[in-house]
């Protein structure tokens, strides 16, 4: 039997068992997708050394990434809510999973590119599908675990991943590396067909909502510049900080490898324990979107201390600031990620979420060259101070939004 969905007046779905399942589907394809993601982070000073590549150039690698990931969210938003949460995560997991197997074949930096820009417009759609789901699998107060649980495997696909693609790398030559994780993308999408209820009764029985309508919800505007300001932090640490252990650390490969896990454990404690104090909080009859806010404004008092490894203090002290700034991002994340959900309705969710991530993107191209260019003249330590300042901009940002307009238009009265 296909699992009740939220109607638009705005009532939760009802509870089933099958929910359990496919919160487990999720946790996996977002494992995947930053498996993905990562084994080029981890890689770069092979791939850069093999392909001709310097930090600059491995910067424009990332841009292209983050400029197809950005343009992939307004597409896949409007994807999900028209093929339905099924079709459509299958088509991005088989997607993402081609591009990371063809980068393992390139041989120049152009097509090494061309394959990150082809990654980049399918990982996004693992965002927009994955919302839609809890909106329509959970009640309000296990939305907040529900999507920790789910965002959580971008931490573990994170924490693995440095010992995952190491090991690969270091015996089979990093080409092996992205074609062996690209292929488990495959395996996902058996268990995910086979299990995923049918889409016949998640389409919204009236018309679409027209972008119009959407468009002229002030506090999307809001999510999404709070995301803009908040997320280049997240992927400093993704992208640059096991190149800045590196490059200004001195670390090894093995090193790295190692132990840079422990950030991404870190994020994993973040995720799912956010999720779950705005959780409490709700049962502690807060509301739904203060829950989040008292959650997101605590995450914004944490995150700041990142500007002090800009002193290079120990390599163990590096790593527990790292890990700190880590946990903050993502209950600062889940939180933001859990208030688009409970705002708008199930019809328009995916949509909505697509454009709001869409400023994820838009502040990783904003200042992935401004870090290319200070990584490249060494200047580190000017980057943790910047990005010390986003996370307090961030939550204003979001909390002025909310109090302009507390409740969606989309939703009837």
């Amino acid at each position: 039997m296909h699992a009740p969905t939220e109607t638009d007046a705005g009532r939760s779905p009802a509870p089933s068992r099958m929910r359990w399942a496919i919160l487990a589907l999720l946790f996996a394809s977002t494992v995947l997708n930053y498996v993905d993601r990562q084994t080029l982070s981890i890689l770069a000073p092979l791939v850069q050394r093999d392909l001709g590549m310097d930090d600059l150039g491995y910067a424009q690698i990332v841009q292209l990434f983050l400029i197809a990931y950005t343009v992939a969210y307004l597409l896949a938003g409007w994807l999900t809510d028209r093929l339905g949460t099924r079709m459509a995560l299958a088509l991005f997991v088989g997607w993402w999973s081609l591009a990371n197997m063809a980068t393992g074949f390139v041989r120049s930096a152009g097509a090494l590119g061309g394959a990150r820009a082809m990654l980049g417009l399918g990982e996004a759609g693992n965002y927009t599908a994955g919302p839609k789901a809890i909106s329509q699998h959970f009640p309000a107060s296990e939305r907040g675990f529900a999507f920790g649980t789910y965002t959580a495997g971008a931490m573990v696909g994170a924490t693995i991943a440095p010992p995952l693609i190491g090991w690969l790398a270091l015996t089979h030559g990093w080409r092996a590396a992205f074609v062996a994780t690209g292929a488990l993308g495959f395996v996902w999408l058996v268990a995910w067909l086979a299990i995923y209820p049918r889409d016949k009764g998640e389409k919204a029985a009236s018309e679409p909502t027209p972008w119009a309508a959407i468009l002229r919800e002030k506090p999307l505007w809001g999510f999404a510049l709070s995301r803009m300001l908040a997320d280049p932090v997240w992927y400093f640490y993704l992208f640059w900080f096991p190149k800045y252990l590196s490059d200004q650390r001195g670390l090894s490969l093995a090193t790295i490898a190692a132990t840079a896990w422990i950030v991404y454990l870190a994020a994993d404690l973040g995720s799912i324990g956010g999720g779950l104090f705005s959780g409490r909080l709700i049962q502690r009859s807060l509301s739904p979107a203060r829950s989040r806010l008292v959650a997101m404004a605590a995450a914004a008092v944490l995150a700041p201390l990142g500007m002090a490894i800009s002193v290079e203090p120990s390599i163990a002290l590096t790593f527990a600031i790292a890990a700190t700034v880590a946990f903050a991002h993502l209950v600062f994340q889940i939180n933001l990620s859990t208030l688009v959900v409970d705002l708008y309705p199930t019809r328009v969710v995916a949509t909505v979420f697509g454009i709001v991530a869409a400023g994820s993107g838009l502040g990783g191209i904003a200042s992935t060259q401004l870090v290319g260019r200070l990584a490249q003249s060494g200047h580190y330590g000017q980057i943790f101070l910047l990005m010390g300042l986003l996370h307090p901009a961030a939550v204003l940002v979001a909390w002025l939004s909310l109090r302009g307009q507390p409740r969606s238009d989309l939703r009837p009265a």
